[in-house]
């Protein structure tokens, strides 16, 4: 698990509660792809939609195409963020990547991670899990 500290949030006035989930689940994306440039991945390009699907990182690494959901919490009180990535949300994604590669005529690997992050006091606590599901 990795600590990411960043910088302190606007403060919100009123109850838009989708506008402060949407702003945290950007922020999110936002660290992960810093998470990832620094380990040495090309970033492809960022919420790709696909049909129905949408892949929120898709990212070149030692010859990999690797696609990447990001799920962003403030806790893990009702569940680690990780375990809210569904059967049908991994079918979705495995039809994108599987449509990138058509579409760009690309012949790579891919391979399907997680990235999991809690947001807490200005800091993310991020949790990379590589290989986190595979195409049936």
């Amino acid at each position: 698990m990795i600590f990411v500290q960043i910088a302190p949030k606007a403060q919100k006035s009123g109850l838009d509660f989708m506008a402060i989930h949407n702003d945290l689940g950007k922020e999110g994306e936002q660290a992960a792809c810093e998470f990832l440039k620094n380990l040495g991945y090309q970033i492809l390009g960022i919420n790709l939609i696909f049909g129905k699907a949408e892949i929120d990182i898709l990212a070149l690494y030692k010859n990999v195409l690797i696609v990447v959901e990001v799920k962003t919490r403030t806790s893990a009180a009702f569940g680690n963020p990780e375990e809210f990535v569904s059967e049908k949300k991994q079918h979705l994604l495995f039809s994108a990547a599987e449509d990138y590669l058509n579409q760009e005529s690309l012949d790579y690997e891919v391979q399907f991670d997680i990235i999991s992050i809690i947001s807490n006091n200005n800091t993310f606590i991020i949790n990379h899990i590589p290989n986190a599901f595979f195409p049936h």
